[in-house]
C-alpha cells in the first residue's frame, strides 16, 4: 500500500488560456497513466470542485511509494508538465502528503513532539 502522496491543486485557467489548460491536463492525465502502467505509481485521480468562493478549482492526488515519487518529482517530464501548467492556471501547487503507515508514524512524532514541548 501506498505511504506518499504527492498533492497538485490548481486554481481556474488564466483567461484566454482555457484550451492550453485543457491540454496540459490530459497530457497529465496521459502521464499518470503510463507511470501507474510502469508501476511508478500506485494510482491517481483527478477532482474538480464545486464552486466554493475560493482559489482552489481542482487538484491531483498520486499514490505510491515515497522514493518512487520522489524520483517522480525531480524528472525532467514533471517539471516541464508543472511548468506548463504554471503557466496556465492559477494557484498553481505541489505538495507532498503522507498517507498509510506514514500516518501512524507521523502522529507518533507530533506526540513526543508536543510531549516534550508541554
Amino acid at each position: 500500500m501506498a505511504d506518499w502522496g504527492i498533492f497538485i491543486g490548481f486554481g481556474f485557467p488564466v483567461r484566454g488560456r482555457e484550451q492550453k489548460a485543457s491540454q496540459v491536463f490530459g497530457e497529465a492525465m496521459e502521464l499518470w497513466g503510463r507511470l501507474q502502467q510502469e508501476g511508478e505509481l500506485e494510482s491517481f485521480e483527478a477532482f474538480f470542485l464545486e464552486p466554493h468562493g475560493g482559489d482552489l478549482g481542482g487538484f491531483f492526488l498520486l499514490r505510491g511509494e515515497q522514493d518512487a515519487l520522489g524520483r517522480l518529482r525531480a524528472s525532467d517530464e514533471f517539471q516541464r508538465l508543472t511548468t506548463r501548467a504554471q503557466l496556465i492556471v492559477e494557484n498553481f501547487g505541489v505538495v507532498g502528503a503522507a498517507t498509510g503507515d506514514l500516518i501512524a508514524q507521523q502522529m507518533q512524532l507530533f506526540l513526543e513532539a508536543a510531549g516534550e514541548l508541554a
